[in-house]
C-alpha cells in the first residue's frame, strides 16, 4: 500500500472527547461511548455502556428496564455515522440523517450493566450517503440487528428547510440512495 492511500485503519480507541468531535450529538442522545476499531469505509466497532442512569430507564419499563430498540438502532447508525464522517473533511458543515431502516430484528434484552458492542459494516457507499448492516451484541449474544441507510445533509439546508415545528418539509426531506 502506498503511503498516499493512508492506513486502512485508523488509530484506536477513540473515548468520548473524539467522539463529540466527529459527531455533533451530546447527552443525552449521544450513544456511543468509545471506537474500537474503524477499518475506512468498511467497518467499525463501537461500545455503548448501558447504565441505570439513562434517562430512558425511568418510563421504559418501571421495575423491569429496558433499553429501547429504537436506541439500540440509533446507536448502530451513529456509529456508522463516525465512520462516515471520519472521511468528510468539512464535517462541521454536515449532518448525517436517517433515510431507512430495514430488516430490525431485536433478540435479546439489553439491560442495565451491560456493555453493548456495535459492529457496522458498510454495505453500499456514496459520497453522500451509506447502507450498512448493524449488529448489536452483548457479550456473544446477539442483541439487535438492521439494515440503516443514511444520508449526509448540508447543515445549512436543513437548518433552512426546517419548519417551526422541527419538521423538515417534505420537498426538502432526504431521499433514500
Amino acid at each position: 500500500m502506498s503511503e498516499s492511500a493512508g492506513p486502512a485503519t485508523n488509530p484506536c480507541p477513540l473515548e468520548s472527547a473524539a467522539i463529540q468531535r466527529i459527531l455533533p450529538h451530546r447527552y443525552p442522545m449521544l450513544l456511543i461511548d468509545r471506537v474500537v476499531q474503524i477499518e475506512r469505509r468498511q467497518r467499525i466497532v463501537a461500545i455503548k455502556n448501558v447504565s441505570i442512569n439513562e434517562p430512558f430507564f425511568q418510563g421504559h419499563f418501571p421495575g423491569f428496564p429496558i433499553m429501547p430498540g429504537v436506541l439500540i438502532v440509533e446507536a448502530m447508525a451513529q456509529a456508522g455515522g463516525a465512520l462516515l464522517l471520519t472521511e468528510i473533511e468539512d464535517r462541521d458543515d454536515k449532518l448525517m440523517v436517517f433515510t431507512g431502516i430495514e430488516k430490525a430484528r431485536f433478540r435479546k434484552p439489553v439491560l442495565p450493566g451491560d456493555q453493548l458492542r456495535l459492529e457496522v459494516s458498510v454495505l453500499a457507499w456514496r459520497q453522500t450517503a451509506v447502507r450498512m448492516q448493524g449488529h448489536a451484541y452483548v457479550g456473544e449474544k446477539l442483541a439487535a440487528e438492521a439494515v440503516i441507510t443514511c444520508q449526509l445533509v448540508d447543515r445549512a439546508r436543513a437548518q433552512a428547510g426546517s419548519r417551526k415545528d422541527g419538521a423538515v418539509p417534505p420537498s426538502s426531506a432526504p431521499t433514500t440512495p
